[in-house]
């Protein structure tokens, strides 16, 4: 497979102006995968100058329509759909996903533009909309729906293609431009959305892929005055240096920032299933999921019966290169390595920092277990239970296959101990109570509740938390909204006048 290395700026591929690179890393083996173009602030000014352009052009941006993006949308679903099996593969060997997990990824980033294809259509139906102005026709108002501007999108590692979907397509729908700077760790999918976008007739320069590390292309993005809103998904960290770039516009943001969530089992739960959703929770994608429900709260009555399920369950996980003749025709359930050296390290780290603090190991935590994988960044299921709720290793996001465990005994214990944390982002209750779900979905503070169920994300649902998860919605007509602008457009009749002066 061959792997681009330049930047995809103004509908062609570029060289960076510096002309440099970096090297980007097979995760399955530790070898370099290829080299990366390494985009800095010239590629920037390059790139947000031709997305101005774009938007304020004949063909795209205020003078187009919702039906015209449409066509675009519908066609680019079906070019992905040509490719899907490329395009998985590129994820897989990119960020060392399994392969399924890879295809499911790509089913959604089809039903995306599909789903904001009939939302750019809608969109058209509500132009220059009437509203009351409760002046009896001395004033006649309307509304109209406007591109917001140009888009700076940064995009993160644990679903490179898919990620990058939830940004560009419904900036297409709305009828923005992007700048859209992919993470450095697996950024060959998001170059190519670039060209396939190209492909689906996206005009030159409505949406530029700048490939590059942080402080040399993320920076430059997050600073520079020309973009109207910076969209941001990632780290609490980098979260808050975009926002103090965005306050010296101000420019508008919108932020999903991780979590650290919170599923509740009760004594009334079907106990295989819970557990089944619990591996779901913490093992997909390696655990390097914004919404893993690393924080479980089971009911004391039977924590026993849960543990001793859970554990079984998770010896049936292979761990290895997703990529491997092994792997291509595995049909169980698997894990492939984490993203990158430094992820390695981090969540080994804190793997390593709960055991010397002395809390118990249920499962995992060895790193002789994986030894036998070479030199990939691979880290077995690791399971603590009777975590204490002041440990750093149940408050803090380590984004990895870490699961913590707590019984509990009353309803209103398991909602203050689920609701005590920073992070706002998800949620999930197992009870075969149907009012007693209910309530918990009341009761907790995050942007997305679970009932019996975990992790199932809706391209026409809205995606997002509060607290410190951050900001605005993704998905859905909410997602839609982020990139419009409502503008008022007041006219008065014939005549009329205030006669103030």
């Amino acid at each position: 497979m061959a792997f681009k290395n330049q930047l995809f700026i103004d509908g062609k591929w570029v060289d960076p102006v510096l002309k440099g690179t970096f090297e980007n890393k097979n995760p399955s083996n530790d070898s370099v995968l290829c080299n990366v173009a390494n985009g800095t602030k010239e590629d920037i000014e390059i790139a947000v100058a031709a997305a101005r352009r774009c938007l304020e052009s004949e063909n795209w941006g205020y003078k187009s329509t919702g039906a015209q993006r449409a066509v675009i949308l519908r066609k680019l679903g079906e070019i992905i759909s040509s490719r899907q099996e490329e395009i998985a593969q590129l994820d897989s060997i990119d960020q060392g996903k399994p392969m399924r997990e890879a295809r499911a990824d790509l089913a959604d980033s089809i039903a995306a533009c599909s789903h904001f294809a009939d939302l750019a259509e809608k969109q058209d139906q509500h132009q220059n909309e009437v509203i009351d102005n409760g002046t009896e026709g001395a004033f006649i108002t309307t509304i109209v729906l406007e591109p917001i501007g140009v888009i700076g999108a940064i995009t993160p590692w644990n679903y490179p293609f898919l990620m990058s979907i939830w940004k560009v397509i419904p900036c297409i729908a709305a009828g923005c431009t992007m700048v859209l700077k992919p993470s450095e760790l697996a950024p060959l999918s998001s170059l190519l959305l670039g060209e396939l976008c190209f492909e689906a007739g996206l005009p030159a320069g409505a949406l530029n892929v700048v490939t590059g590390l942080g402080p040399d292309a993320g920076a430059p993005l997050s600073n520079h005055t020309g973009i109207d809103k910076l969209s941001f998904t990632g780290s609490q960290a980098t979260g808050s240096r975009i926002m103090a770039a965005a306050a010296a516009g101000p420019r508008a943001v919108s932020m999903e920032l991780g979590g650290k969530s919170p599923l509740i089992v009760f004594e009334d739960a079907d106990i295989n299933g819970a557990v089944d959703w619990i591996i779901t929770g913490i093992l997909w994608n390696s655990g390097q999921v914004c919404s893993a429900t690393s924080r479980v709260l089971v009911h004391s009555s039977i924590r026993e019966a849960l543990l001793a399920r859970l554990v079984d369950r998770v010896k049936e996980i292979k761990i290895g290169d997703q990529q491997s003749a092994e792997f291509l025709e595995h049909k169980g359930p698997s894990m492939g390595p984490v993203v990158s050296k430094p992820q390695f390290d981090k969540i080994w780290a804190a793997i390593d920092e709960a055991k010397a603090e002395g809390h118990k190991l249920l499962f995992g935590g060895d790193r002789a277990s994986v030894a036998h994988l070479g030199a990939g960044y691979y880290i077995p299921p690791t399971i603590f239970v009777d975590t204490p709720t002041t440990s750093k290793v149940w408050n803090e996001e380590i984004f990895g296959p870490v699961l913590c465990i707590r019984e509990f005994s009353t309803e209103e214990e398991a909602v203050r101990v689920a609701n005590d944390s920073e992070y706002g982002l998800a949620g999930a209750v197992f009870s075969a109570d149907a009012a007693r779900c209910d309530r918990i979905a009341r009761n907790l503070r995050v942007g997305i509740l679970w009932k019996n169920c975990c992790q199932p994300a809706f391209i026409q649902a809205p995606w997002g938390g509060v607290k410190r998860s951050g900001f605005g919605r993704e998905l859905g007509r909410w997602g839609m909204e982020e990139f419009t602008a409502v503008k008022q457009v007041t006219g008065c009749a014939s005549g009329y006048s205030w006669e103030l002066y």
